[in-house]
């Protein structure tokens, strides 16, 4: 039988509660948890005034800012309409039915002001790290480390070539606040100071992004997002936004370990990358550090004519001489030096070489060295890491940090198809650091709810 029909009846009193109509199995019930921002209040005290109108809770900002980049809302207007309309996040941003949800250009406000001032992103996301860390999630023995592509807000229409973008007819009063951070962050290693060679493409927009076309497709406006992450469960220890470019990804890596060791005394057995990494300085900078570089070494030195490169001669470290096939040897200095300012350097590139007479009478002459009268090699500063890392590759437990690695690639898989962060809304350095920051927090904080989900209570009846 048909029931009647449903006609809506104003009435005068509700009996309503929040907590009773959030599902229990709700992902926020779950993140809930794990939010600890009560220190936030004590962190903005110095940025807000003693007089004048109250403001409204930096945590609640905080909160639908969480809300957005855990479920992928990236439209600060849209997150209030959401907040607005959805119970759950009502729920978890501690609003009433009766409360207003605050005007999106709050969140401006606040952003370019005292939450850009005192870093409290980044305060943010420690504490999530500390939370993980607390939870048992981290051990800090092997990390993993990789860089990702966001495409910058920002249109080749609106860009110009070296020679016609002059950074000196720029007035910096006017201009942009993209402009402005481009021009602070000229000598940062991060951004102008991580490499001379010039783009091809510079944005009027948000100059400080890179022209790439890194993906072996169309070019585009891009930043790079570095992670650090823990490959015990994948949780991400530090987070950094660089230029689209290896050298900034590379120095990254350094300024993202050193922040881990003095925040959380972390110090890993081992480094997990990928080629990119493998630079004679970065492996370097690992060995001296104690840090195993499970990282594939970039070697050039191979010959594709046939003959004998450099790897197949042995290296003889005790007394500073290549061993060739023929065992003969090939030596820097023949002679003592008393000058010590003549001999051995240590730095830069060392050449080793063979006797002529004794290669002019080699059988191997035509593998080793056909089209000269001895064989040279020559032997770069940081040789002795590149053997190290060399050496790590041959063993089984290199062969798991290739495993391993490519959990930092399913968290940026995870950032861009499931957080819906393939493009950035914001502009300039600041701007796409802060959104990094954000976007790390939540895959952390989605990380610690799945793995330790809230307790099911059955609903009342």
């Amino acid at each position: 039988m048909m029931g009647p029909k449903q006609e809506a009846q104003a009435a005068l009193f509700y009996e309503f509660s929040l907590e009773d109509h959030v599902p229990q199995d709700h992902l926020l019930r779950s993140i809930d948890r794990f939010v600890d921002l009560s220190s936030i209040r004590a962190h903005l005290a110095d940025f807000y005034s003693h007089t004048g109108r109250p403001s409204i809770d930096p945590e609640l900002l905080i909160r639908m800012l969480l809300v957005g980049y855990c479920f992928g809302i990236r439209s600060e207007r849209r997150l209030c309409e959401e907040v607005h309309l959805n119970l759950a996040y009502r729920w978890f941003c501690r609003l009433d039915l009766n409360d207003r949800v605050p005007d999106h250009s709050t969140f401006s406000k606040n952003r370019h002001g005292r939450f850009r001032e005192s870093e409290l992103l980044r305060h943010l996301f420690e504490t999530t790290v500390a939370r993980c860390i607390e939870e048992g999630l981290v051990s800090g023995q092997r990390m993993a480390v990789d860089a990702s592509l966001i495409e910058a807000d920002a249109n080749k229409q609106f860009s110009a070539s070296k020679e016609e973008w002059d950074a000196g007819r720029i007035d910096v009063e006017a201009a942009p606040r993209a402009v402005k951070e481009y021009l602070d962050t000229l000598d940062e290693a991060a951004f102008g100071a991580a490499t001379p060679v010039e783009p091809k493409y510079t944005s009027f927009s948000d100059p400080a992004s890179q022209w790439t076309a890194a993906r072996k497709g169309p070019a585009f406006f891009a930043y790079s997002d570095n992670y650090l992450i823990d490959t015990d469960h994948g949780v991400i220890l530090d987070v950094e936004a660089t230029r689209s470019i290896r050298q900034a990804e590379v120095g990254s890596t350094r300024t993202m370990l050193d922040r881990v060791r003095a925040k959380f005394e972390l110090h890993p057995e081992r480094l997990i990358a990928d080629t990119a990494y493998g630079s004679g300085p970065m492996l370097g900078w690992l060995v001296d550090r104690k840090i195993a570089p499970h990282i594939p070494v970039i070697d050039k030195t191979g010959r594709t004519d046939g003959t004998w490169s450099r790897a197949d001669f042995e290296w003889d470290a005790e007394n500073n001489q290549y061993i060739c096939p023929e065992g003969e040897a090939l030596k820097q200095f023949r002679r003592n030096y008393s000058d010590p300012n003549r001999g051995p350097t240590g730095k830069g590139v060392a050449k080793y070489q063979a006797l002529k007479h004794i290669c002019q009478a080699c059988p191997s002459k035509p593998k080793c060295c056909p089209k000269a009268d001895c064989r040279k090699i020559t032997r770069e500063e940081h040789e002795d890491a590149r053997d190290v890392a060399r050496a790590i590759a041959k063993t089984s437990q290199y062969k798991l940090s290739v495993k391993l690695r490519k959990k930092v690639e399913m968290l940026f898989a995870h950032l861009k198809r499931i957080l819906g962060l393939g493009r950035l809304r914001l502009r300039g350095p600041c701007g796409a650091n802060d959104e990094f920051v954000l976007a790390a927090t939540a895959q952390n904080l989605r990380k610690l709810a799945k793995l330790f989900p809230a307790p099911q209570h059955p609903r009342k009846a």
